[in-house]
């Protein structure tokens, strides 16, 4: 789960680590309200969306004027201006893709002496296991652009968590950002901080871009970039108070309230699939027949006839859909309540598209029969490899 940057910033100074001063600004009026507090005499109006990239973003609407989605304003006026032109406009990032997050909300920070830019992050390390910091001198730059053209900039380290973290690596952070003095001791301190932050609050990814060092030589946390494991959200309930649904897709959303494991995509199949290797290997099936999936949707092993129906709800909200396959391998789940949630959503929905349905396991001569008797424009397939086809070749001669 993401949040915005101003509740990052909320959660990191609950550990003692310094920010930048801002408030959060839903309207223009909050943006005014905010300068006045902070007392200027320079802001930066900063877009809040789950993306990054928003310095060097575009706004679609042209009344958004030609400045990105974080700008520095040298007067209250200045905030109001660029207050109205953000809020309720569409800003389009290397992240966003080419439909852009509307935004909804601002942060209006205090300007800030910047002496140098850094950049620090802690994520999972998966080869290791272990929580790793990767830092680079080069901060205020895309990381990815750092990674390839100068990967030696960049330096990575793994915390034990046996022994968890120590001075020594206070000591490293600071070299490899190339601190000294009271500045790298500042260095140890924040490292043992937001490693406390990161393992306390469950957190999936920290990014800080960049850390700066200000001009009397202090470290402050000038932008927070956080995400937290979605797996361990039952036991910080404080965190998920900061989701906010208007930024997830809403059809994920709505999966999420009936235990459907869905992800959105690009393609004009649609799929439900139960397991996660056989919802993957169904997709790639169908990119091989030249055709792709409109959706990664898992309905898990324990599927009712209410859940089918509801997946099928989910899946042809999307209007990028033509077709649809199911795919269910049934050992748990039966073929015949199968069968019977997909004919009850069809007709509930007035189903349009082709609809492939591919059954195996238990029931599944029970399950193929009610499929059969059902009067239905249902198409039957035998195996994985004859159901892709077959609905990649009815799309085709739908559209044609």
């Amino acid at each position: 789960m993401n949040i915005h940057e101003y509740q990052a910033k909320a959660v990191l100074r609950e550990f003692g680590i310094v920010t930048g001063e801002g408030f959060a600004a839903f309207t223009v009026e909050d943006a005014i309200e905010a300068a006045s507090k902070l007392g200027g005499p320079i802001w930066v109006v900063k877009s809040q969306i789950h993306a990054g990239g928003r310095g060097k973003g575009k706004f679609k609407e042209a009344q958004a004027g030609e400045l990105g989605g974080v700008r520095l304003a040298k007067s209250e006026a200045e905030v109001a201006q660029y207050a109205k032109e953000m809020l309720g406009n569409t800003l389009v990032t290397h992240q966003t893709g080419p439909a852009g997050k509307q935004v909804n909300r601002l942060y209006i920070e205090a300007g800030c002496a910047i002496a140098e830019e850094l950049y620090l992050s802690l994520l999972v390390d998966r080869a290791t296991s272990r929580v790793s910091f990767v830092a680079s001198t080069e901060g205020g730059m895309d990381i990815e652009t750092v990674a390839s053209e100068t990967p030696e900039k960049i330096i990575s380290f793994t915390i034990d968590p046996a022994t968890g973290i120590s001075g020594l690596h206070g000591r490293r952070l600071a070299a490899a950002l190339g601190l000294k003095g009271a500045t790298a001791k500042q260095a140890g301190a924040l490292a043992a901080k937001l490693y406390k932050a990161f393992v306390e609050k469950d957190m999936a990814m920290l990014e800080i871009n960049p850390l700066v060092v200000t001009d009397t030589g202090d470290l402050v946390c000038l932008d927070a970039k956080v995400s937290f494991d979605g797996n361990a959200l039952y036991r910080q309930k404080d965190i998920l108070e900061l989701r906010d649904l208007t930024e997830e897709d809403a059809k994920e959303v709505k999966a999420a309230e009936y235990d459907l494991n869905y992800i959105a995509l690009d393609g004009e199949i649609g799929c439900m699939v139960n397991g996660a290797g056989l919802a993957m290997a169904t997709m790639d099936i169908i990119n091989l027949y030249g055709s792709s999936p409109a959706n990664f949707l898992d309905v898990g092993g324990g599927a009712t006839r209410e859940k089918v129906t509801e997946a099928f709800k989910i899946i042809t909200s999307d209007d990028n859909v033509k077709g649809i396959l199911v795919n269910i391998f049934g050992g748990i789940m039966r073929c015949d309540i199968i069968a019977e949630g997909v004919i009850a959503a069809a007709k509930e929905l007035d189903l349009t598209v082709p609809l492939v349905v591919r059954l195996e396991g238990t029931n599944v001569k029970l399950g193929k029969e009610i499929l059969a008797n059902s009067g239905m424009a249902i198409i039957s397939a035998d195996n994985l490899d004859d159901a892709a086809q077959k609905i990649v070749k009815a799309v085709k001669e739908a559209n044609s």
